[in-house]
């Protein structure tokens, strides 16, 4: 691919509220080990020196000169000028931080700042699940092929982004694919990142275990006893994941239903998938009730988990035919079955979030 060919150096992270991951990229191929630590949140110039020292490290380790800096931050933010505004998960941003002009001049360099959720919806649209499903599809002689994707990462907090066309969709406020401030299936008057996310995973957990929440393992732990790994309450741990399931899969049928394309998941929590993802895709596929007591189908596309073996397999088979050309001996083919897939990350978040960062323009 073309992103393969180029020859600049970037240097990347991806700052989340819980860790950051500092790397370098070119051509799409890491040069180094990525450096990951953790986010300070003790004071914004304690964040700043550390997102500094990162890249000081970093460049201590590149042999050859470098093109460009490459940041994947949290929203809100004016990502054209570089700035980043007041982040939840990162309290220490207050009142607008012009982090890019910052690297810029410390570093000489130019510092391109995007959103981390659209970073990572690039990276598996050049080098992920998209190429992936593609390949397969031609594969197996289909014609379909797909273009757009929305990607959703869960972990610490909820973030998304939308590629189309092969160019991330950059809203007027940079405020796009905000998925986050989508209302909450099953807490209508809170939004779905209270549901979807590690908080929202142990608050449900001791709810259903009946103990207080500063004693609730981690999402890790949580998945582990609910697959039976680990003692402790396994239908506590089901039901979290559910909960978590029944949401997203609400919210990302709705997202679906404006873009029309292909769904990759990533994050931390997205390592749970074997306990949420078939539910989250049945979510999806519910249909409606309508006034005069029918069903209507929720989206107007059908969802297949594409981790599924089977449903994989149904995916790709689609429904072709050769249909009659009207008043002609011609016949064309047509694939009637409109699908979308829902995958989790083939790069891993970190990775694809590094190679979304690489695309500098």
């Amino acid at each position: 691919m073309k992103y393969s060919r180029d020859k600049r150096i970037v240097m990347t992270l991806d700052a989340g509220g819980t860790t950051m991951v500092f790397s370098a990229l070119q051509g799409g191929e890491e040069l180094v080990e990525p450096i990951i630590g953790p986010t300070p949140k003790e004071s914004l110039e304690a964040t700043l020196r550390a997102l500094i020292d990162g890249f000081e490290e970093i460049r201590g380790r590149l042999p050859e000169p470098l093109s460009a800096i490459s940041v994947g931050f949290p929203a809100p933010a004016d990502y054209r000028r570089g700035i980043i505004g007041d982040l939840e998960n990162i309290p220490a941003f207050r009142g607008g931080v012009a982090l890019g002009p910052m690297l810029e001049d410390h570093f000489g360099l130019p510092a391109f700042i995007n959103n981390d959720g659209d970073l990572f919806t690039l990276g598996e649209y050049l080098g992920g699940l998209l190429p992936a499903i593609n390949g397969m599809l031609e594969e197996e002689g289909r014609r379909r092929r797909y273009g757009n994707l929305l990607g959703v990462t869960m972990g610490t907090g909820t973030g998304g982004g939308i590629v189309a066309g092969g160019r991330i969709l950059m809203g007027d406020n940079c405020a796009q694919g905000e998925i986050n401030r989508m209302r909450n299936r099953l807490y209508s008057e809170t939004s779905l990142e209270d549901s979807v996310s590690a908080r929202g995973v142990r608050r449900v957990f001791a709810r259903e275990a009946g103990i207080p929440e500063n004693q609730t393992p981690s999402p890790v732990e949580i998945f582990e006893i609910a697959m039976g790994r680990r003692p402790g309450d396994g239908a506590a741990g089901r039901r979290a994941f559910t909960e978590l399931a029944i949401v997203a899969g609400d919210a990302i049928a709705n997202a679906v239903t404006l873009l029309d394309g292909m769904v990759v998941i990533g994050g931390g929590l997205s390592k749970a998938h074997p306990l949420f993802l078939s539910r989250l895709v049945e979510e999806m596929n519910e249909s409606f009730l309508t006034l005069t007591g029918t069903d209507l189908p929720r989206m107007e596309v059908t969802a297949f988990n594409l981790e599924d073996p089977k449903e994989l397999q149904r995916f790709l088979q689609g429904e072709e035919r050769e249909i009659a050309v009207p008043f002609s001996n011609r016949t064309v083919r047509y694939d009637r079955a409109q699908r979308i897939g829902v995958g989790i990350t083939r790069l891993g978040t970190e990775r694809a979030v590094a190679l979304g960062a690489c695309i500098v323009e």
